[in-house]
């Protein structure tokens, strides 16, 4: 018995070494030294800040700005969830329902795309679709004074497509198109006498 519980104690204290402190530690430096982009969560920045992450979604509200997918926990990331709320629950129907009345005053005679009155599973979905992106133009080249193809143009630039060519669907990263409309009409206000 004495031997079988020195046995089990040894196997405790080296399984816990080896799995809890040296696999983590060498993970954690592999991925340092080869993925540290990814690693780090991703990070963007903007003039010297972390504006956000490439992978967490974030909250665009106003009119000069592609608008995210609806978030059902407000786009805080601490509390990753979706709404838990079925296709007969009269709340989620009359949530959706708004939003499409919303929309359709900022689009009128535009099917809504359905990414941008439904949330993620997550509640943090970085990206919408590209017909979500498009039924934007209008209004973000009203609002910034561009063109409407300016704007087409740049969510093409930001269109990433299927995922190896077959995997996914294409999708439009918004926290990178909105830095690239700020970007734009930071040089559109330089170059103006």
């Amino acid at each position: 018995m004495k031997k079988n519980l020195l046995t089990a104690i040894r196997m405790t204290i080296a399984t816990t070494i080896l799995l809890g402190i040296i696999y983590p530690l060498a993970v954690t430096g592999l991925a340092q030294t080869f993925f540290r982009d990814k690693a780090n969560g991703q990070l963007i920045e903007a003039n010297g800040k972390i504006v956000g992450s490439r992978i967490i979604g974030q909250a665009f509200t106003g009119s000069g700005y592609f608008h995210s997918r609806p978030s059902a926990v407000n786009y805080d990331a601490s509390n990753s969830n979706g709404s838990q709320l079925g296709p007969t629950n009269q709340k989620l129907i009359d949530r959706v329902n708004g939003d499409v009345a919303r929309l359709r005053t900022e689009n009128p005679g535009t099917p809504v795309p359905t990414d941008m009155v439904t949330t993620s599973a997550s509640g943090l979905d970085p990206e919408i679709t590209p017909a979500a992106a498009a039924f934007q133009i209008h209004r973000v080249a009203i609002e910034r004074r561009m063109t409407e193809t300016e704007i087409v143009r740049l969510v093409s630039d930001h269109t990433a497509g299927r995922t190896w060519g077959f995997l996914g669907e294409p999708r439009v990263n918004v926290l990178e198109l909105n830095l690239a409309l700020d970007e734009e009409s930071r040089v559109r206000s330089q170059e103006r006498p």
